[in-house]
């Protein structure tokens, strides 16, 4: 199942699913908070500007940067259940004068040409099957000036294993992904200027552990919720062990990415 119609919507079912929101918790990419705030730094944002997350999953990178940076902030995932959930916690922190979610696809993105300060990605440029377009439409939105941001899984493509070649391996921000010299180059083609790259691979080994941890507690005190899941445990354990491997080897690693549109 390699379609790209059929990627992006097993995408949007992991990524708005309850398995994955227990096993990631709130933030559903590697560094968590503290690389969102570090990549909002990089970006230099500030008061008063307008900024669009990009796949922006239950709203809590949207969340964090508003309430930070004093920012409004419009995200755009393409599962209608995550937009439905973002919103309710924009509710319930008081920020709906700020923030708001809507559906909508990276390679089409539902906003006016030149309308935003910022673009923010978080490892998810690297499901995107046509990561061209989605890097145009990044610069299409922008105004001149305008700063895009991302982090996103790295990986040597030639050294990855087997068990990270697979739809479930795309899913996971592994199978598609790219080094980030080659980030550097699609952002570049979309006439962006790429100004920061900064390898953050350390990130991705905690994610890992965290992912590890949450599994072994579930399994010893809610094995019948895991299993209402669904999920292969042991499969889930050699794909997490292969990535543990892989980023040892530097195979697999994890990156942040600031390019501005030159005005």
């Amino acid at each position: 199942m390699t379609k790209p119609d059929e990627i992006k919507a097993c995408c949007a079912a992991a990524y708005s699913s309850d398995l994955v929101a227990l096993l990631l918790g709130d933030s559903y990419h590697p560094g968590g908070q503290a690389l969102t705030r570090r990549l909002a730094a990089s970006m230099d944002l500030h008061s008063g500007q307008s900024v669009l997350d990009v796949a922006s999953g239950r709203g809590t990178s949207a969340l964090t940067i508003a309430q930070q940076y004093d920012v409004s902030v419009v995200g755009v995932d393409l599962s209608p259940a995550n937009v439905a959930l973002s919103n309710g916690a924009v509710q319930a922190a008081g920020l709906s004068d700020r923030v708001s979610f809507r559906p909508g696809d990276a390679e089409k993105l539902p906003v006016r040409d030149g309308s935003v300060d910022a673009v923010l990605c978080e490892c998810a440029l690297c499901t995107f099957p046509d990561k061209p377009a989605a890097a145009h439409e990044f610069a299409r939105v922008l105004r001149p000036g305008g700063r895009v941001g991302i982090t996103d899984v790295t990986v040597d493509r030639d050294q990855l294993p087997p068990e990270l070649s697979t739809l479930g391996a795309w899913v996971a921000c592994v199978a598609d992904a790219r080094p980030a010299a080659e980030y550097a180059e699609i952002l570049t083609d979309a006439r962006l200027r790429v100004t920061v790259i900064e390898h953050h691979d350390a990130a991705a080994g905690r994610m890992i552990d965290q992912i590890e941890a949450r599994l072994h507690f579930l399994r010893l005190t809610s094995r019948a919720k895991l299993d209402s899941y669904d999920l292969d445990v042991n499969r889930a354990g050699s794909v997490l062990g292969a990535a543990r491997t892989a980023i040892t080897n530097g195979a697999l690693g994890y990156a942040l990415l600031v390019a501005d549109k030159p005005a």
